[in-house]
């Protein structure tokens, strides 16, 4: 009898059969590695620098200052029933989360390409570490939105108050989170044959910031730009940022039908996302 025919296998590395092979098993397997690319994610972002961990605050706060003097102060936009400072805050912290899930996804195979080539693991691995650091260093950015959002409510005479549906919280949470994941995950396959991607993306994040509602409410964009304001309201994440900061703030519009419709996109993106991710990585060794 032949021996080889009667082993069985304890695992068994072959190339992905389907457009959608997400073992959940054998990620869960490797759940140790997931961890550890969690913290060095965490870790070596800021690692040997003067501030360290401080750089998780004191950006949203500085860019939070800025806008709120150039688009509030200077430009007079009106944030009725919270304070400018507060609305900018909670806008960019989702904003942050979203641009740092899009932009750490979409260089995953050229950043780990010598990881990559030399042992196995599920390549899945590297992008949803990089979905859950960022859920991380957005926990801490939350809670400094919560301290000075405790303050204004203590110290300050302007009433404000969180939204009646402040329970959908971690709905808007996980829909930007896809939505980084799903787009991140489909520009990495092009980011390994064009280089020129990585500096196509950095300028398009930059131009979607300000079509995505962060530092002015969708009712000013109507009522300025009527005949344009399609482009901003069929964005699915300028309508997240709408119903986030409604959550918090209780300002904007309640409009949670566009967050629904935002997070099933966001689980299509997903799916669209594996499908290219999967069939990439069979060949990106060879182009990247």
């Amino acid at each position: 009898m032949n021996k080889t025919e009667d082993t069985k296998w304890l695992y068994e590395i072959k190339p992905k059969g389907k457009f959608i092979d997400l073992n959940f098993k054998e990620i869960w397997r490797y759940r140790d590695l997931l961890v550890l690319f969690i913290k060095r994610d965490i870790v070596t972002v800021y690692k040997q620098t003067v501030l360290g961990p401080l750089w998780y605050l004191i950006q949203p706060l500085f860019t939070s200052v800025i806008f709120t003097l150039v688009f509030n102060n200077v430009a007079g936009i009106k944030i009725d029933g919270a304070p400018s400072f507060l609305f900018n805050l909670a806008g960019i912290t989702l904003w942050t989360y979203f641009k740092e899930c899009l932009t750490n996804t979409s260089v995953t195979f050229a950043t780990n390409a010598g990881l990559f080539g030399k042992v196995y693991f599920p390549r899945v691995i590297s992008p949803l570490s990089r979905i859950l650091s960022g859920l991380f260093k957005y926990g801490i950015q939350l809670t400094i939105f919560i301290v000075f959002f405790l303050y204004y409510l203590l110290y300050k005479e302007k009433p404000i108050s969180v939204g009646s549906t402040i329970y959908l919280l971690p709905i808007a949470i996980a829909t930007v989170a896809m939505f980084g994941l799903g787009v991140g995950m489909i520009l990495s396959a092009f980011a390994t044959k064009y280089r020129d991607v990585k500096i196509l993306i950095s300028f398009g994040m930059q131009l979607l910031l300000y079509l995505s509602a962060v530092m002015y409410p969708l009712s000013l964009v109507k009522e300025k730009l009527s005949d344009y304001a399609w482009v901003v309201e069929y964005n699915p994440i300028a309508q997240v940022i709408e119903a986030y900061r409604y959550m918090l703030l209780n300002v904007g519009q309640a409009n949670m039908s566009g967050l629904w419709i935002s997070f099933g996109l966001s689980i299509l993106f997903v799916f669209l996302g594996l499908i290219v991710f999967n069939k990439t990585e069979k060949t990106f060794i060879d182009t990247v």
